[in-house]
């Protein structure tokens, strides 16, 4: 995609398509995307019509399940002070008028990608970029049940706090990078045991112990299953357009019952197509969640092919040693089955050390 050929990513924000809401007539929204890297940029954002991965037990949304047409009317990009708390007043610095194709609106075709013209837009480090869309459309629409940033709605007159939003995909900008390194996962590579806008989860973290010289993206998404990246659809698509790529996958396909073999097989899959793409991959053992006796043997199973067979393909990184308890109960979390955010600093500082890059 042309798109990744000029942009790369500025904000440690999670924002995939992770479900669909159903939406009827016109909305106005707002989503707060803080800044990684401050100053005047050329920026475009990426938008898709495609959920990335299963969500809960996927009886309501599956992974690339094609959302139906929808509008944008308008898109804004408001950069609004860091200093700001109060996300339903927020102190807005400056406004810039986004455009797709030199229109203002843009039509979502049901299996759309697209991106917004190239904007030079002046931010600082930890200003947030509020993209302010108005939309309309009466069917299945994108957006992150599971939201970590602030997203609100006009409701009444009002700035309501409210997910149902389409994201951008991506906040990205056109610099040159040394590495452009993404964190593909589940809601544990997301952030979910953090504080929403905290910015704590682990590769947030780590992103700023380590150098502005790299870019780094935030592909974790709540419920994502090996099973769900091992399609080779849009989110290890969105993956294999990164030099480096940790993947720390596994959890939710045990809680669903996936057998040992079958997972096994899956995290081989997904590490063999990003190598084939170029992709320098770092896997992660997958982490304990608090696992009763049957979760646990196959946790050990799927984590033992780790550290014998897939280390002789990629490097491994170890968060049991880390995220667990001590022997003999490794298998229980020692900062919550999501880590927390001591236990993300824990993981993040164990994984700079090893100076990956």
């Amino acid at each position: 995609m042309k798109f990744f050929e000029t942009y790369t990513s500025n904000s440690l924000a999670p924002s995939s398509n992770q479900s669909w809401f159903s939406n009827e007539g016109k909305c106005i929204s707002r989503s707060f995307y803080k800044v990684y890297l401050g100053g005047k940029f050329e920026y475009s954002f990426l938008f898709s019509n495609i959920i990335y991965s299963t969500f809960a037990d996927g009886s309501h949304s599956q992974v690339n399940l094609k959302c139906d047409e929808w509008e944008i009317l308008s898109l804004k990009a408001l950069v609004v002070d860091a200093k700001t708390h109060d996300f339903s007043n927020p102190k807005i610095v400056r406004e810039y008028q986004l455009t797709f194709d030199s229109k203002i609106s843009k039509v979502m075709q049901a299996e759309g990608e697209f991106y917004t013209d190239g904007m030079v837009i002046n931010a600082e480090k930890d200003d947030y970029i509020c993209l302010e869309m108005e939309f309309k459309g009466d069917g299945k629409m994108p957006y992150f049940e599971e939201i970590l940033i602030p997203s609100y709605r006009f409701i009444d007159g009002k700035w309501i706090k409210n997910n149902k939003t389409p994201l951008a995909n991506m906040i990205g900008i056109k610099r040159q990078v040394s590495k452009k390194i993404g964190f593909l996962g589940d809601s544990i590579t997301e952030g979910c045991g953090t504080e929403n806008n905290s910015y704590d989860a682990w590769c947030a973290q780590i992103a700023e112990k380590s150098s502005d010289e790299n870019s780094y993206w935030n592909l974790g998404i709540g419920f994502g299953r090996a099973d769900d990246i091992a399609t080779d659809g849009i989110w290890l698509d969105r993956a294999k357009n990164l030099d480096i790529v940790t993947v720390c996958i596994g959890v939710n396909d045990i809680c669903q019952g996936f057998s040992a073999w079958k997972i096994k097989d899956n995290i081989t899959k997904i590490v063999k197509i990003l190598r084939e793409n170029n992709v320098r991959v770092i896997l992660f053992t997958v982490p304990p969640f608090d696992w009763d006796e049957e979760k646990t043997k196959k946790w050990n199973e799927v984590n033992d092919y780790i550290n014998r067979r897939l280390s002789k393909k990629v490097e491994i990184f170890d968060t049991v040693s880390i995220l667990g308890q001590n022997e003999p109960n490794q298998n229980l979390s020692r900062y919550g089955g999501h880590p927390n955010k001591e236990g993300c600093e824990a993981l993040a500082n164990a994984f700079v050390d090893k100076k990956y890059f």
